[in-house]
Formats: structure tokens, C-alpha cells, sequence
């Protein structure tokens, strides 16, 4: 069984910043991809970022590329997902979600395990 913690989400104006962190227990870390997700109300879940099970590897939704930035330290069971110039139409619910392969997916129909969500509000 494994665990999903995200933690970090809040309140910011347009233009800002925040930094998701999601920390896994339950089994080993590393050897898996992991990404996060997002939820808007009223709409489907879409993907957002993806990475692999070093970090070597990482992709990104056209939405969010060029101002979000996905990491992950295995040596602390944490991925992390670095989101700048925040717009309105990034609020959402975020989720991180764990697959038991080593390259990443960019499927969330794939991913094993999911957290419970953090929220991100971004106001204009």
C-alpha cells in the first residue's frame, strides 16, 4: 500500500507563486514515475507534469509549460511540482499520483496510487 501527502497548496494572486510537495511512504520511492494532476470544478481531471523514476525525464501539459517545473528528491520520498506566473485558470485541486514503472505516464488511467489533493486558488 502506498501513501500520498500533498501539501502546499493556498491562496495567490495572479502572477504568483507556489510549490507543491507530495511525500510518499509505503513502498520504495524510487524506482517509480510519479506526476501530478488537476481537478477544476466542473471539469475532468487533466494531466499536468510527469517525471521519471530519476528525474532525467520530465514532461509537461502545454497549459503549464515554461512555468510549472515537476523534481524530486528520492532521497526524501518527495516530488515536487515549482509553479510560477499562476493564472486563474490554474485553480484547481492538485494530485499527485504514483505508477509502478519507471518512465513517466502521461495517462492518469495508468497511475496505481493518488493522493487526496491539495487546493490552488489563483485570483485576478
Amino acid at each position: 500500500q502506498v501513501q500520498l501527502v500533498e501539501s502546499g497548496g493556498g491562496l495567490v494572486q495572479a502572477g504568483g507563486s507556489l510549490r507543491l510537495s507530495c511525500a510518499a511512504s509505503g513502498r520504495t520511492f524510487s524506482p517509480y514515475a510519479m506526476g501530478w494532476f488537476r481537478q477544476a470544478p466542473g471539469k475532468e481531471r487533466e494531466f499536468v507534469a510527469a517525471i521519471n523514476w530519476s528525474g532525467s525525464s520530465t514532461y509537461y501539459a502545454v497549459a503549464v509549460k515554461g512555468r510549472f517545473t515537476i523534481s524530486r528528491d528520492n532521497a526524501k520520498n518527495t516530488v515536487y511540482l515549482e509553479m510560477n506566473s499562476l493564472k486563474p485558470e490554474d485553480t484547481a485541486v492538485y494530485y499527485c499520483a504514483t505508477v509502478g514503472r519507471a518512465e513517466l505516464v502521461i495517462s492518469g488511467d495508468d497511475y496505481d496510487y493518488w493522493g487526496q489533493g491539495t487546493q490552488v486558488t489563483v485570483s485576478s
